[in-house]
C-alpha cells in the first residue's frame, strides 16, 4: 500500500511555518479589505449595492478579483490589479524595445531585477489612474454621489488624500503578496491574494442564488453542473500538452559513447494561464473610465458620446461581450507568442546539442516550434474566449440568472483563477515535502 509523502505535511516544522504564515497575511489582508476609504457616504453605497451588483459588467470582473472590496470601496477595492496590468504591459514592451529586449537576453538576472524594480514603478500612477476611473465611475453610474471628489478649490485637498489613500492601500496589498512569496508559500503570494478574494465571494453568491424561490433548484442545479463542467474543462487544458519528439546527444562513459536518447518536448496548449482574461479586461475598463470624465460636459454631443461609450463598456451589452471574446482570443496568441519568443527554445536546444528530427538546429528549430505552438494555441484561445464570456452565455438561456452576474463569474472566469492556483499551491507544497527529504513510500504488511 502506497503512503503519500502529505501525511507529514503538519509534522515537518519549516512547512508548517510556511503555511500558517500564510495564512496569517491573507486574514491581515481580509480585514483590511473591510476597511472604507475616508469620504465614502456609506448609505448612498448601502443603496448602491444592489444596483451594482445587477450590472454583470467590467465592474463584476474587478469585484470578483478583489474579493467584494470595490462593493465596500475599500482601501484595497483595486487589489492587486493594478500590479499586474503594470507586469504585462512591461512584459510586453521587452520584444517591442530592441534595447529591453537586449537587456533581458545579456544578462536575465539583472534583467529579472529591473523588470520588478520598473513594475513597482509603474504599479503605482497604474493606481492612481484606476482610483480616478472607479471614483468617477462609481459617482456617475447611477447618478448617486458616492464620495465627493474633484481638483477644485475646496475639493482638491480631500481629494488627493483620497487618491494617496487608495494608492497606499494597492501597495499594501502588494506588499502582502509579497510577504506570503518570500516568508510562506513562495512565489505565490499575488496569486493567493487573488484566490482569497474571490473565495470570500462564493458564500454570498451562492446566498444570492437560493434567494430566488421562484428558481431556486432549477439555478443550483443549472450552477452546479457548470461548476463541474468548467473545473472539468479548464483541468483539461491546463494539463494538455504537445510532445515535440527530441534526439538528445548521446554521453561518453569511459572510452565509450551511448546512442543518442530519443525525448520529447512539451508545449502547453494553454501557454497563458489567466493573463489574457486580465489584459483583455483592463482595455475594456479603459473606455469607461475615460468616458466617466466627459460625461458631466457642457457640450452636449461630447456628454451624449461619453455615455454611450459608458453604456457600451460598462453595461453587458451583446457588443461588449462580443468585443471581449474577441480580445481574449487575440491576446491569448499575443501574449503566447510573447512568452515563447522570450524562452528562445530553439538556442537553449542547440546548446544541449539536442535536435528535432528532420529540423535544423538554432533558428530553423525555434520557427517550427514556434509555428506547432500557435497552432495548438488555437483551442486555447478559444477556450478562454469561451471562459470569458460564459456568464453572457447562460444568462441568455436563463435569463433568470442576470440579477446572480457573480455566480456566474466564480463559475467561469473565477474558477480558472481558483484551479489554476491550488494547481500551482498543490505542487509548490509537494516539491518542499520532497526537498524536506519526505518521499511518497510503500507500506509492506
Amino acid at each position: 500500500m502506497k503512503q503519500s509523502a502529505w501525511r507529514f505535511l503538519w509534522k515537518s516544522q519549516d512547512i508548517r511555518q510556511k503555511l500558517l504564515i500564510t495564512l496569517a497575511i491573507l486574514v491581515i489582508y481580509r480585514l483590511a479589505a473591510n476597511v472604507p476609504v475616508p469620504g465614502v457616504d456609506l448609505a448612498a453605497l448601502e443603496q448602491l449595492r444592489g444596483q451594482l451588483g445587477q450590472s454583470g459588467t467590467f465592474f463584476e470582473f474587478l469585484n470578483l478579483l478583489s474579493g467584494g472590496t470595490i462593493q465596500r470601496f475599500s482601501l484595497l477595492s483595486m487589489g492587486v490589479y493594478p500590479y499586474i496590468t503594470a507586469q504585462i504591459i512591461l512584459q510586453l514592451l521587452v520584444p517591442i524595445i530592441p534595447a529591453l529586449q537586449r537587456r533581458m537576453e545579456e544578462d536575465p538576472r539583472e534583467g529579472h531585477k529591473w523588470m520588478e524594480k520598473w513594475t513597482y514603478i509603474l504599479a503605482i500612477p497604474m493606481a492612481a489612474l484606476s482610483a480616478i476611473g472607479q471614483i468617477n465611475i462609481f459617482n456617475n453610474l447611477y447618478g448617486t454621489v458616492i464620495i465627493n471628489f474633484g481638483f477644485t478649490a475646496d475639493l482638491w485637498l480631500p481629494s488627493l488624500s483620497i487618491l494617496l489613500t487608495m494608492t497606499a492601500g494597492t501597495m499594501f496589498a502588494i506588499w502582502l503578496g509579497e510577504m506570503i512569496s518570500e516568508f510562506g508559500i513562495r512565489n505565490q503570494g499575488l496569486s493567493l491574494i487573488i484566490f482569497s478574494g474571490i473565495v470570500s465571494q462564493m458564500p454570498a453568491n451562492f446566498a444570492g442564488l437560493m434567494s430566488d424561490e421562484q428558481y431556486r433548484w432549477i439555478n443550483l442545479t443549472v450552477m452546479l453542473v457548470v461548476l463541474l463542467a468548467t473545473i472539468f474543462a479548464i483541468v483539461y487544458m491546463q494539463q494538455g500538452r504537445r510532445n515535440v519528439p527530441v534526439m538528445y546527444p548521446g554521453r561518453r562513459v569511459g572510452n565509450r559513447m551511448s546512442m543518442p536518447v530519443k525525448g520529447s518536448f512539451p508545449l502547453m496548449v494553454n501557454m497563458a494561464g489567466m493573463i489574457p482574461l486580465i489584459f483583455a479586461s483592463a482595455l475594456m475598463q479603459f473606455p469607461a473610465i475615460i468616458a466617466s470624465w466627459f460625461l458631466n460636459s457642457e457640450t452636449a454631443w461630447v456628454a451624449n458620446l461619453a455615455q454611450g461609450v459608458q453604456n457600451v463598456f460598462g453595461g453587458g451589452t451583446g457588443w461588449y461581450w462580443g468585443l471581449y471574446f474577441v480580445m481574449v482570443v487575440a491576446f491569448t496568441f499575443f501574449y503566447t507568442d510573447v512568452l515563447f519568443q522570450q524562452q528562445n527554445y530553439g538556442e537553449n536546444l542547440k546548446k544541449q546539442g539536442a535536435q528535432i528530427p528532420g529540423v535544423n538546429r538554432g533558428g530553423p528549430t525555434q520557427k517550427y516550434l514556434t509555428k506547432v505552438q500557435r497552432r495548438i494555441t488555437l483551442p486555447g484561445a478559444l477556450f478562454l474566449g469561451i471562459v470569458a464570456i460564459l456568464p453572457f452565455l447562460v444568462t441568455l438561456i436563463m435569463p433568470q440568472l442576470r440579477n446572480n452576474a457573480g455566480v456566474l463569474l466564480v463559475s467561469s472566469a473565477g474558477l480558472l483563477i481558483v484551479v489554476g492556483v491550488v494547481r500551482d499551491v498543490f505542487y509548490n507544497i509537494d516539491a518542499e515535502l520532497k526537498l524536506h527529504g519526505y518521499q511518497d513510500s510503500l507500506l509492506v504488511r
